[in-house]
């Protein structure tokens, strides 16, 4: 391994120097087309063999007892035995020594002067004619070992080299088969991404610069599957290729590799922002997006990917209590603007006004599942002014503003908002008689609206109030439930809590009815 570069293979320079003037050169095109999806219904040899720890431990040779594998294109198993096995790869690699094209000299028994066997820790031992002069040439582990002095020791031909405790013989085959390939990133076009792994594994272990490079363009150009993209990271960290360029390659899946020069170290800070600025800049285009059905699913999207982060706790990767704020503040402000319009009857942008309550309904689900939004409540409870003039408004054009005070009533019900009793009172004085306007439009107009969650949250909403409150907020929904009906929210089982709870303290009982226990539990 380190023996001196053969002939023809110059000593590479650091780092990314080496695959970008190879890049710049034409050798390896960016340009060219992505390789050809391999995907097959049923599994080859080489996907059995890739994923064999699943079914089988090593070290060690095979067990005689019968093998699990996936195939076919419904979902199907088959089970293979350690001698089915060993005849599969056989085919297989039958398969690769007989496929070579017209001119090609791989395992040409007239022209080699090389005998080579190759056995793996399985027991299978695969013999195959190969040239000393390609190896020379193309691997520096072979310049080193098949020496001229070595050379001129051997007597006749073919010398006789042997190779024990391949890993993957199949693998080895197809990696000296590329040694006489004149073109390795078509050849390398044809496979799959844990192929390629598999033989940039085989040709950095053998110095083969060449299969390297090929490999490392093939992996920085063809799109991975999501699964693929650890074992991607893991094989190039674990390979420590820094002398080919394996940062491009790197790069795609994270923002820790560093660039090559301090140009652009200065121009890729200067464009891509930290984490937080991205997630930042994706709330702003989401809050201010003009096609509706794509806003909804990019809120979803953007909600899901918020989750995930916030689930890690990394503060250096996610949006931070202020930029969520902020961001709030700025949908607030178009909210009064728009409703201010409207209450003079200038109708003009009135359909704003929804677009900007559903922007604070998004952004209060996101502060409420980090746990954030007391701050939220309260200034929405200090809009008095807003309150004040809703009447004026249309309510066609209004009626979404009262989700965000139902969506408040959900949290402080199910203990999502923890905020002082003056809060929660001002709460229910600032926006309650503009919610029981509403609640008829709601319940037909809003899609998705789960009417007894927001009941719920009411009733618990007010049964957090002082006894005499609850009183008053009570008796007043009766009143008005009984003229309004279904227009007005059923908040009956809240009242009924209120009911057990005073008479059962004025009539001085010294135990619970066991009704009020249930209660108590709801």
């Amino acid at each position: 391994m380190d023996a001196s570069p053969g002939a023809g293979f110059p000593a590479y320079p650091s780092y990314y120097s080496k695959f970008n003037s190879v890049l710049n050169a034409g050798l390896l095109n960016p340009m060219s087309p992505p390789p050809i999806d391999k995907t097959r219904s049923s599994p080859t040899l080489f996907d059995m063999m890739a994923n064999e720890q699943e079914y089988h431990p090593r070290p060690g040779a095979l067990p005689s007892t019968g093998q699990i594998l996936p195939h076919g294109r419904n979902g199907d198993i088959i089970s293979i035995s350690a001698q089915d096995h060993q005849i599969l790869l056989q085919e297989r690699v039958a398969e690769i020594l007989g496929s070579c094209s017209p001119g090609n000299q791989f395992n040409e028994q007239d022209t080699g002067d090389v005998r080579l066997t190759l056995s793996s820790n399985e027991g299978l031992s695969i013999s195959l004619t190969v040239h000393r002069h390609i190896l020379v040439a193309h691997s520096r582990f072979f310049a080193s070992k098949l020496s001229d002095r070595w050379s001129k020791q051997q007597r006749s031909l073919p010398h006789l080299v042997e190779i024990s405790d391949c890993d993957d013989v199949e693998i080895y085959i197809e990696t000296l088969r590329l040694m006489y390939c004149k073109d390795l990133r078509r050849r390398l076009m044809k496979e799959n991404v844990s192929k390629v792994l598999a033989i940039l594994k085989v040709s950095a272990a053998i110095s083969f610069d060449a299969g390297v490079l090929s490999c490392l363009e093939y992996l920085e150009a063809a799109p991975w599957a999501e699964d693929e993209e650890e074992k991607v990271a893991s094989v190039l960290s674990l390979l420590q290729l820094e002398s080919f360029g394996v940062g491009e390659v790197l790069k795609r899946v994270s923002l820790e590799i560093g660039p090559s020069s301090t140009e652009e170290s200065n121009v890729t800070a200067a464009g891509a922002g930290n984490c937080e600025d991205i997630l930042l800049c994706l709330l702003h285009v989401v809050l201010e997006g003009k096609d509706e059905k794509a806003r909804r699913e990019m809120k979803a999207l953007v909600s899901k990917m918020l989750r995930e982060n916030n689930s890690k706790r990394s503060s250096s990767s996610d949006l931070s209590k202020q930029s969520l704020y902020s961001a709030c503040n700025g949908c607030l402000s178009l909210l009064r603007l728009h409703f201010l319009r409207a209450a003079s009857s200038d109708l003009a942008e009135a359909a704003q006004i929804a677009v900007q309550a559903d922007n604070l309904h998004w952004l209060m689900d996101i502060m409420i599942d980090r746990q954030i939004a007391d701050e939220f409540l309260r200034t929405w409870a200090a809009e008095v002014e807003l309150a004040d003039i809703h009447p004026q408004v249309p309510v066609v054009h209004r009626y979404e503003v009262s989700r965000i005070t139902a969506r408040l009533f959900v949290g402080i019900g199910k203990g999502q908002i923890l905020a002082s009793k003056e809060v929660r009172c001002m709460l229910l004085q600032t926006w309650l008689q503009p919610f029981y306007e509403d609640f008829g439009w709601m319940r037909r107009a809003c899609k998705g609206l789960d009417r007894h969650l927001v009941e719920d949250g009411l009733s618990n909403t007010i049964l957090t109030l002082p006894l005499a409150m609850q009183q008053d907020i009570l008796l007043a929904w009766f009143d008005r439930f009984l003229n309004s009906g279904d227009d007005c929210p059923n908040i009956q089982r809240g009242f009924e809590v209120w009911w057990r709870r005073t008479f059962w303290r004025r009539n001085g009982e010294t135990s619970r009815p066991p009704q009020l226990r249930i209660s108590a539990a709801w």
